[in-house]
Formats: C-alpha cells, sequence, structure tokens
C-alpha cells in the first residue's frame, strides 16, 4: 500500500483518503475515575518491564540520503529538547517508519523486509527526563516525530508468536502479525504506545489527532504534538483552576454540556396514566408535531436516593473477593431476590450500578466463562490484529459526545474504548465489529474496568442474544421489528394501517433504536434506568421502550394531515421523557403482562419460521 509513496502521497492510501473528510469532526467527551491508579495502570504495562534501556533513548529523525542524521542538543534555539549522547540501537534511520506527528520526506516500500536490533521488536518511544525541575519536565522532551514512531512494514517479515499479554511479565511490544494491513497496525500499535505514556490534559484538551490524519507539517503542529505527549510530572501534579472549574461544570454523570440533537420531543406522561390496550379508533384531529424542547433539560436527581443506596447495599452480597478482600462480584441476596425487580424500575441508585449491574448480568447469565477468564482473553486480544481497528479508531472520537471521559483524543477513555472494542471485534467472527457497539460499550465504560466492559459485551452477546443483533443481516433486529409490528397490528390497528398507507418502514426509524438500544435516541440518565431493568428483563424489554414512543405518539401519526415525512421525522427525534418514574412504571406493567411476554415469545418463533422456510421477505412493512 505504501510502495513508492512521499510526504504528500498519504492521501493516496485507502485509510487516509477515507477519513479525510472526517479528520475536523468534534471529539467526543469522556470522564471515568480518573485515580491516580487508572491512570497509572495499562492493559500493556508488562510493555515496559521487557524493553531495553535505548528504547528509552530519543533517536535523531531520518534524514534525506543527501545529509547527516540531525542531532539535538539542550540548548540553543531549542533549549527544551533532550540531549542525545549516541544513536539508539535500534533499526538503522533509513529503514525506520516514523508515523507520528508527521512522515519523513520518504517513505519506504512496504515490501521491504526490516529487522529490529531491540529484543522485543518496540519501537522508539520517548525519553522521560528526570532533571530538571517540573515545568521543564513537562516540556518538549524530544523532536516531535519520533514521539510514536511507525513500526517497519511486516508483509515480508515474520512475526513473533503471540504471548499472552500480561499486567506484571511481558516482553512481547504491539509488534506487526504476518499479513496485518500497516494502516491497521499503525493505530493498533499508537493506542498501545500511547497506553504506556498517556497524554496531558487528559478530560481537559481536545488532544492531537495521531491516526486519522497527519498532524501536519509546520514546526507548530509538530511541537504541539510533542508537548501532548504525557510525562511522569502529569500524574503527580495538582489540579489547574481551570481543571478544578471544569469539574464543577459537570453534570452528576460526567457530561461537560448537553448533547445535541436536530430534534428534541417531550414523551408526554399523559400518555403513560393509561395502561396498554387495544385502541381501534384512530384521531385524526391532533397535530402532526408533539411538543418540542429547545434543549435537552439537566437531568433531575433520583427521589429518595439515599433511602434507595441502603435498601441496595442490604439486597446485594459479596460473591468473590480478591486477595487484598476488594469485592470482585456481586450477588443479590436470596431472602430478597423477590425485591429485584420493583427497585429496579425504580432505578438503580449511581453508587451501587456497578455492582447491581454485575449482579444483574450474573443471576441473567448463569454460565459461561467467569470475569478471571474473560479478563485473560481480553488482554490476549490486544496482542491480536483486527480487520476492523481502522473503522473501530474512526468511531471512537465521536462517541458519547460532551462526556468528559471521552473528551481527549487519545486519553485514557478514548484508549480503554478501542481497547474493548477491539478485543470484542475478535471474539465473534460472525459479529465483528459495527458502529452500535461503541455507545454501548462507552456507556459500560462509565462504569466498569476495561475488562469488566469487555466481560459485560461477552455476556450480552452470548446471554441476551446481541450475536443475533449484530450478526450480518441483523436477524436479530429483524425478528424483533416483526414482533414489534404484530404488537402494532393487535393494539394499534389504526398506526399500523397509517404506516401502511404512507409506506413507512419500521426499518427506517427502528433500526437505531434496536442496533444502540436506544443509546442515541433517550437521555444518558433514561438510558440507564433502561439498563438497569434490560439486564433484569432480557431482550423483550427494549421491543417494549418501541412500543411505547408509538403509543405515546399514536395520534400524531394517524392525523389527518400527517405523512411520510412528518411521521418519519417524528419517530426519529431525540425523546425526553416528562416524567421518568410515570414512564418506567408503564413500562414495568407491560413487561409483567404474561400474556404479551407469551404473545412476543410466540412472534419470535413464527418469526424464525418464516426466516427457515424462505417467507420472510415480505412478512415486514
Amino acid at each position: 500500500m505504501y510502495q513508492g509513496l512521499g510526504r504528500s502521497s498519504r492521501a493516496s492510501s485507502t485509510y487516509y483518503s477515507a477519513t479525510a473528510n472526517s479528520h475536523n469532526s468534534s471529539h467526543s467527551g469522556a470522564a471515568h475515575r480518573a485515580s491516580e491508579e487508572s491512570r497509572s495502570s495499562s492493559a500493556y504495562i508488562g510493555i515496559e518491564d521487557g524493553l531495553s534501556p535505548a528504547v528509552h533513548k530519543v533517536v535523531s529523525p531520518p534524514a534525506p540520503p543527501a545529509k547527516p542524521p540531525q542531532r539535538y542538543s539542550s540548548g540553543g534555539s531549542s533549549p527544551n529538547l533532550v540531549s542525545v549522547d549516541r544513536p539508539l540501537d535500534v533499526t538503522p534511520p533509513q529503514t525506520s517508519r516514523y508515523l507520528s506527528p508527521s512522515p519523513p520526506i520518504s517513505r519506504p516500500s512496504s515490501t521491504r523486509s526490516y529487522a529490529s536490533s531491540t529484543p522485543n521488536g518496540y519501537t522508539p518511544a520517548i525519553q522521560r527526563s528526570s532533571r530538571g525541575p517540573p515545568s521543564e519536565r513537562a516540556s518538549v522532551a524530544t523532536p516531535p516525530s519520533h514521539l510514536i514512531s511507525r513500526p517497519p512494514s511486516q508483509t515480508t517479515a515474520t512475526s513473533t508468536s503471540p504471548r499472552l499479554l500480561s499486567r506484571k511479565h511481558s516482553n512481547l511490544s504491539i509488534t506487526p502479525s504476518a499479513g496485518e494491513d500497516p494502516d491497521s497496525f499503525h493505530v493498533r500499535s499508537t493506542y498501545a504506545q500511547l497506553d504506556i505514556l498517556g497524554v496531558k490534559g487528559d478530560g481537559i484538551e481536545d488532544g492531537v489527532e495521531r491516526t486519522r490524519a497527519r498532524v501536519g507539517n509546520s514546526p507548530e503542529g509538530e511541537l504541539k504534538a510533542a508537548s501532548a505527549i504525557g510525562d511522569e510530572y502529569e500524574k503527580r501534579r495538582d489540579l489547574t483552576p481551570q481543571e478544578l472549574q471544569m469539574l464543577a461544570s459537570l453534570d452528576r454523570y460526567g457530561f461537560l454540556s448537553a448533547p445535541s440533537h436536530d430534534r428534541l420531543v417531550l414523551l408526554p406522561s399523559a400518555a403513560f396514566l393509561k395502561r396498554l390496550s387495544r385502541k381501534s379508533r384512530a384521531v385524526t384531529s391532533a397535530s402532526t408535531s408533539p411538543p418540542t424542547l429547545s434543549s435537552l433539560p439537566p437531568p433531575r436527581p433520583p427521589l429518595r436516593e439515599a433511602e434507595r443506596m441502603e435498601k441496595w447495599g442490604r439486597m446485594l452480597e459479596p460473591r468473590l473477593r480478591d486477595a487484598g478482600g476488594n469485592v470482585q462480584t456481586w450477588g443479590v441476596n436470596p431472602a430478597k431476590q423477590h425485591k429485584v425487580s420493583r427497585r429496579a424500575y425504580k432505578g438503580i441508585p449511581d453508587r451501587w450500578r456497578s455492582g447491581a449491574w454485575l449482579a444483574l448480568i450474573g443471576n441473567f447469565a448463569r454460565g459461561g466463562k467467569g470475569q478471571e477468564a474473560l479478563s485473560g482473553d481480553y488482554l490476549e486480544a490486544l496482542e491480536k490484529p483486527s480487520q476492523y481497528d481502522i473503522q473501530i479508531d474512526l468511531d471512537v472520537p465521536r462517541t458519547i459526545n460532551g462526556h468528559v471521559l471521552f473528551r481527549t483524543r487519545y486519553g485514557l477513555g478514548q484508549r480503554s474504548l478501542f481497547h474493548v472494542l477491539h478485543s470484542f471485534s475478535l471474539y465473534c467472527g460472525r459479529c465483528g465489529y459495527c458502529q452500535g457497539m461503541g455507545p454501548i460499550a462507552a456507556m459500560l465504560l462509565c462504569y466498569f474496568a476495561p475488562e469488566r466492559a469487555y466481560a459485560a459485551l461477552v455476556h450480552l452477546h452470548d446471554a441476551y442474544r446481541m450475536h443475533d443483533i449484530f450478526s450480518p443481516g441483523f436477524p436479530g433486529l429483524l425478528e424483533s421489528i416483526y414482533v414489534q409490528e404484530r404488537i402494532i397490528e393487535e393494539l394499534m390497528p389504526a398506526v399500523y394501517a397509517a404506516f401502511k398507507k404512507h409506506t413507512i418502514s419500521t426499518t427506517s426509524y427502528a433500526t437505531k433504536w434496536y442496533i444502540t438500544l436506544f443509546a442515541n435516541s433517550v437521555p444518558f440518565q433514561t438510558h440507564l434506568r433502561l439498563w438497569d431493568v434490560f439486564l433484569y428483563e432480557g431482550p423483550d424489554l427494549f421491543v417494549i421502550v418501541a412500543i411505547s414512543i408509538i403509543w405515546a405518539y399514536q395520534d400524531h401519526i394517524t392525523a389527518e394531515s400527517a405523512n411520510f415525512e412528518t411521521a418519519l421525522s417524528l419517530l426519529s427525534s431525540f425523546f425526553v421523557p416528562e416524567d421518568e418514574d410515570v414512564y418506567l412504571n408503564w413500562i414495568s406493567k407491560v413487561a409483567e403482562n404474561k400474556k404479551m411476554r407469551s404473545d412476543m415469545q410466540s412472534w419470535r418463533a413464527e418469526w424464525r419460521e418464516l426466516v427457515a422456510s424462505g417467507r420472510d421477505a415480505d412478512a415486514l412493512l
């Protein structure tokens, strides 16, 4: 792919030409529990243990053949650059491939075989100077074009055998696998190296792009990229006034600002004061548009939160502890099992959400690999290439906009999101990766460490039938849509007739509902509460949520002046419940209806028979 490429030829690369239009897209936000421990830990931390001392030296940039290699000193016009006593004992500069912040003048052919003199094949990183005051240690420490270097092409090179990437012991760096696409490997290795080095201003700054497009050729751009690399002082310093002000501005879930949406509509509580029942008579006098909102209202503090925290504290009990006595797994006290459903619908206190979700997933999944085994699978997958790495990298910075954990490019949240999605894309060869996985994984990372978020995705895939949702052709999506249409046809026949009249297919508006499990259709706080009960109820829950939206807006859909555009625009909106408690109570009543749940299972079986007999093509609107 890179044969004969020069500095200006990066645009001809399949990857960079595909990503040029998205380079200026807005960075997604993100904020976690960024404690000192979590910032200093890395899924690749074992890599540092196996690096030779030479790896931490700074190598001068490869120069054009007519010029000798350039050397930097600590004096002159570049006082912040670290002196280089001798060249780095790795592959000669003329055969090295550097990636970020900008490529050298020319690139070697991708068909050339390379050999590395380092024991683990790791490429030059950044020297962490221990000399000078903190202000100097935090400054630019190395010529910017070597901060993250591009390893040699693996087209003809032989890859080392994969070894388990351990947090404690690993001599294996991220090295290219045989046949791995150079651009894919660049993405994977960039995240790996930055997971060790970190980035400055995590949660504050937007960060510097290093994989989707080059930084630029200007010295200012390169110095900016260099200064964005983390250092040891970054982990020890006090918070700045700017950071304190930012933290004070966050809402209770870590959002810097409310996500913007094209159309915010109110889910009126009045619709949910009536139970779900057959309504054959159409209302034609209503308007085609429900009440709209100019902005997303801030999340409301949950009612009786302190009291509910105490109740969940008594209901959950530790099931597994680590050697230090820390709880690893929670379960539900058998004596209080009958209270789980009612309390889940009332909302799990945010302080208990992580433990409660683990307990609900464990109770629903019942079997499969344990957390320790899945954590090992997650770490091992980080060493393997994935054909989806480039697409995952494109989606990571635009996931959950406005959340402090995911705000900074290559910050802790974005690195964790990439790692989880990378590993999960290798879990099921049939599912691979699709864009809907990103919001789900990001939400899990707000409450779980990456290993646990990966394990939760595996359980969702196996026990909650997410495999059917994400498989090619989205068979689970079509099955849920078929069940949704049968409910509408039986209980809201006028709405069903309006859909047929205006030729509105259910897939045209409901696909994003099921692919993201409503992550991009309701406020974050509402989405959390839906997940509280989804993890208890299972896949039927989101079909009921879809029915709740149709139920709330049925009069607008059947209005005499309604048409294709008005109905589809309405159902493609962002829905804000007027009262979450009223809304969740309505959903609970539908979920408790035994006849409804039995009919849903019958319709699911009916759909599978249609698919098996090849009669499914005309079964949907």
